[in-house]
């Protein structure tokens, strides 16, 4: 189904295949998902966020064809890859929903000659993708990782951690500039793009309350084509830049025709996890017996700040840590932050940074966002900061990462991945975004200054309403915390 801001659709349900469980609109945070229990579902396009949650629950797949012939099952199993552009020798069931594939693209595009070929990776794959090879739920392979990228062909292998890091010092300077200068607050962040298009659909007349940074990923992107262009001494029309998220809202973010800088995209591709992992696979790459290799500098230097942005809570913990030193001037004196950490719903806490009672909230899962978008809508927020993932447990439990069956092994890979994010995080050297000296010879060589002109122009964007919004909807959402934090 084609949207009316002419948006093609990323999530699809195959009506040869869908028994009308419903299952997916179980899951899906905004009623996307329509049909008759016991009938084929569809999918409002419209308004769907391209989250992926239903991708990921749906239970029905294709059988074996056991009524044909091993040729004809052979034939009918070809013709249903070939239609969702999946590579033809995947050998994982075929479920009824299913996201939009790019990897026969990526890999058709990297046999061209004469291009540099660069890659960027979020913190959440390399929490997730040795799962796919065996590895227990949440092992930690960043190494391995940047080993396979570089076998796969490409000639730069960076991390869009970077870019975390260099969206607190945008996002952070930005939200200190609305709360003591004066601005629409409170701020959201910006980093999810199945929240955005949700605000774009649901609220457009709250879009000038988010952030106006690009996510970490289109900032790398920018970065990779300017800044990355000039070190390498290369043209950018001659970059080939792909971006592995364990997202499936990613393409779409990544098309949007808003990033780009100078007539260049920002991200010219994106994989999901498992994409990625297909592809190792298929290129018959041994992804654990790899030896660990290093991302390349310097967009592949990362903090520990710009790590947990793989889980609900990291932006709001990434940015306090570094917006209370600009703040006050003061170290943070406990940088493991417990009280914006959790799992789904909404977390809020007051605290104390400096003069300054800094209310913030954490929403984890868009069907929990309602809630606050309502009163502000009404004026009854006063949060200055609030923290939007689409996902339940943040971009560790996205739409494009490994399929999980049971809902036991789901939770247990979801409590393995964030514990091993936070203590990639506390195994960091930097653990703060200022502090990582990638970071600040960018600044000090090319940006100049946080929401400076250069900035401003490669690193910020602007949104555009997609529907007209709607009256209140507002769900049963509870609150977790509403304490008041001294950092002192």
């Amino acid at each position: 189904m084609e949207t009316t801001d002419h948006t093609d659709p990323v999530i699809h349900i195959d009506p040869t295949l869908c028994t009308g469980c419903r299952r997916c609109a179980g899951v899906c945070p905004v009623g996307a998902i329509e049909g008759l229990p016991g009938e084929p579902q569809t999918v409002n396009a419209d308004r769907c966020v391209f989250c992926g949650q239903c991708v990921q629950i749906c239970s029905v797949y294709a059988s074996d064809w056991a009524d044909s012939s091993p040729q004809e099952a052979a034939v009918r199993r070809h013709t249903r890859l070939r239609e969702r552009d999946m590579p033809a020798d995947i050998g994982e069931p075929l479920f009824a929903a299913y996201y939009s594939y790019s990897l026969n693209k990526v890999t058709n595009m990297m046999n061209k000659s004469g291009q540099l070929r660069i890659v960027q990776c979020a913190p959440a794959i390399r929490v997730s993708l040795a799962e796919e090879f065996g590895m227990p739920f949440g092992t930690l392979t960043p190494g391995k990782m940047a080993a396979a990228l570089r076998r796969l062909g490409f000639d730069r292998v960076y991390d869009t951690n970077f870019g975390a890091d260099v969206t607190i010092m945008e996002e952070g300077t930005e939200l200190i500039r609305r709360v003591t200068e004066g601005g629409p607050l409170p701020m959201f962040t910006s980093c999810c793009p199945a929240w955005v298009r949700f605000a774009e659909i649901e609220y457009p007349d709250l879009l000038d309350h988010l952030s106006s940074c690009k996510s970490p990923m289109q900032m790398v992107g920018a970065l990779v084509k300017t800044y990355g262009a000039q070190l390498d001494a290369v043209e950018p029309a001659n970059i080939y830049s792909v971006a592995i998220m364990p997202c499936t809202c990613k393409q779409f973010e990544c098309d949007r025709p808003e990033m780009e800088s100078d007539g260049y995209r920002d991200v010219d591709a994106v994989l999901t996890t498992r994409e990625l992992a297909y592809w190792i696979k298929q290129r018959g790459i041994d992804f654990m017996s790899l030896p660990d290799e290093e991302f390349d500098s310097p967009l592949g230097q990362y903090s520990g700040a710009g790590t947990i942005f793989g889980v609900t809570g990291g932006v709001m913990e990434a940015a306090i840590r570094t917006g209370y030193e600009l703040l006050t001037n003061e170290k943070l004196p406990k940088l493991q932050l417990d009280f914006v950490r959790g799992e789904e719903g909404i977390r809020v806490a007051e605290v104390q940074v400096g003069e300054l009672q800094l209310k913030v909230a954490v929403v984890a899962g868009l069907q929990h966002a309602y809630q606050l978008l309502d009163r502000v809508q009404a004026g009854e927020c006063d949060y200055h900061f609030i923290e939007v993932m689409g996902c339940p447990a943040g971009c560790i439990s996205g739409g494009g990462q490994p399929k999980l069956m049971l809902e036991k092994h789901k939770m247990e890979a979801y409590r393995a991945r964030k514990s091993s994010i936070y203590g990639h995080d506390a195994a960091s050297q930097v653990r703060k975004s200022h502090e990582n000296p990638f970071i600040i010879k960018l600044y000090d060589e090319f940006l100049g200054e946080p929401l400076g002109h250069v900035s401003h122009h490669l690193l910020h964007t602007t949104f555009h309403k997609r529907g007209p919004g709607r009256q209140s909807l507002s769900r049963d959402a509870s609150t977790e915390g509403n304490n008041d934090y001294s950092l002192h």
